[in-house]
């Protein structure tokens, strides 16, 4: 089947195209203006490391929050689910000395009944979302407070903090001059990332073939080649780069297996298209036989599980839980979803979209904050560019 021009290839994915190319840029700014005014490395080892520590728990609810928004509804308690979740890690493992095996599951338990009592409400009360989850904003913090009795709790275990702070063991050994040529490299680091990088391209290739075979105009073959061709690049140089420093954090193999899992439920399993429908058109999702209710209803457990996972994370982290723990990240999540591609009003929205915006928020946030820029600015220019990502979408609708 003949591929489609270049432009209206374009036309039809500027979205998802434009995020990708919006990540560069910004990288790229950022790694010449601090180079030139502050003689720093951006792109160091040590900072692209903090860059995923820092930012691990964005992507991670942002996951979750994507179905949820994709399904037509919204969850504003998620960074106060996060401090409780964190709570009761802290309180389970420093005042029960309860083990680490046990609590993680226990806290992710928790998680998932938050969700479910949420989402209770919302699918089969039909009260609407936004209500709810602002309730249980309201609740779930006070309920932090009052659990922690105002005042933190730590420190925690190694194998607890090895949740954020943790690195893949180097089960191939450190190459050094000898072998690379180069400075000495996490040799583990190096082999994952490299497969990582080919099985992209393959999976990006057997993806483009299913279109064709399927009667689908595949996208010009040259913008095929270039997307992967600075996929797979840029993660060899990060794979390179943490190689010279620790090697691969937990959170980025955490980070790497939810982001296919998910990738894969939304495009290949029925649920996860069933998900889809819903949020295009609820009444007829419900009318061709789809249940809708027990949708909705998994999306929000879902999102209270990785909002538990993203708790424990942050505490492990701090090596503490604290009353003021998941403050904001409600925001910092959503704006990552809208930037990623999501639709405001349901039915569209892609896992790799929501990664990059997760990405753009960090990058931005990390480079900002080399900067010296306060905190007043950063909300004002994170603000705008959700607005930005908001008025786009919205145009490329009335198109």
């Amino acid at each position: 089947m003949a591929e489609r021009g270049l432009a209206a290839h374009l036309g039809t994915h500027l979205r998802e195209n434009g995020m990708l190319m919006a990540l560069v840029a910004i990288v790229f700014f950022f790694t010449v203006v601090l180079r030139t005014t502050l003689d720093v490395d951006f792109l160091s080892a040590q900072n692209i490391t903090n860059l995923f520590l820092q930012n691990s728990y964005v992507i991670i609810m942002a996951l979750g929050m994507l179905l949820v928004i994709v399904a037509g509804h919204i969850d504003l308690s998620v960074g106060s689910v996060v401090g409780f979740t964190g709570a009761v890690a802290a309180v389970l493992i420093v005042e029960l000395d309860w083990p680490v095996i046990a609590v993680i599951p226990a806290c992710l338990v928790v998680g998932g009944l938050i969700g479910a009592a949420q989402g209770y409400w919302v699918a089969y009360w039909r009260i609407p979302s936004f209500i709810v989850t602002l309730a249980g904003m309201l609740i779930f913090r006070g309920s932090t407070l009052w659990l922690l009795g105002g005042q933190n709790i730590g420190p925690f275990p190694r194998s607890f903090q090895s949740l954020s702070t943790g690195f893949i063991p180097d089960i191939l050994g450190t190459w050094d001059e000898a072998v690379l040529g180069l400075e000495r490299m996490n040799g583990t680091a190096v082999v994952l990332v490299t497969v990582a990088a080919a099985i992209v391209v393959w999976l990006g290739w057997r993806s483009r073939s299913r279109d064709a075979a399927f009667g689908m105009l595949p996208e010009p073959m040259g913008l095929f080649a270039l997307r992967n061709l600075v996929v797979a690049a840029a993660l060899i140089f990060v794979g390179y780069k943490l190689a010279q420093f620790r090697g691969l954090p937990n959170v980025v193999v955490v980070l790497t297996l939810l982001t296919v899992i998910y990738a894969f439920f939304t495009v290949s399993t029925t649920t996860g298209r069933r998900i889809y429908a819903l949020g295009g058109n609820e009444k007829a999702a419900k009318l061709s036989g789809i249940r809708t209710e027990r949708l909705v209803f998994f999306c929000f457990v879902n999102m209270g599980v990785l909002a538990a996972l993203a708790g424990m994370i942050v505490a492990a982290r701090l090596n503490s839980s604290t009353p003021k723990a998941g403050s904001g990240f409600e925001l910092d999540v959503i704006a990552a979803v809208f930037i990623g591609g999501a639709s405001m009003s349901g039915g569209s929205g892609k896992i790799v979209g929501v990664v990059i915006g997760a990405l753009i928020m960090g990058v931005m946030n990390n480079g900002m904050s080399i900067l010296g820029i306060g905190i007043d600015y950063q909300q004002v220019i994170k603000g705008l560019v959700l607005l930005a990502a908001v008025i786009f979408d919205v145009y490329n609708k009335s198109k």
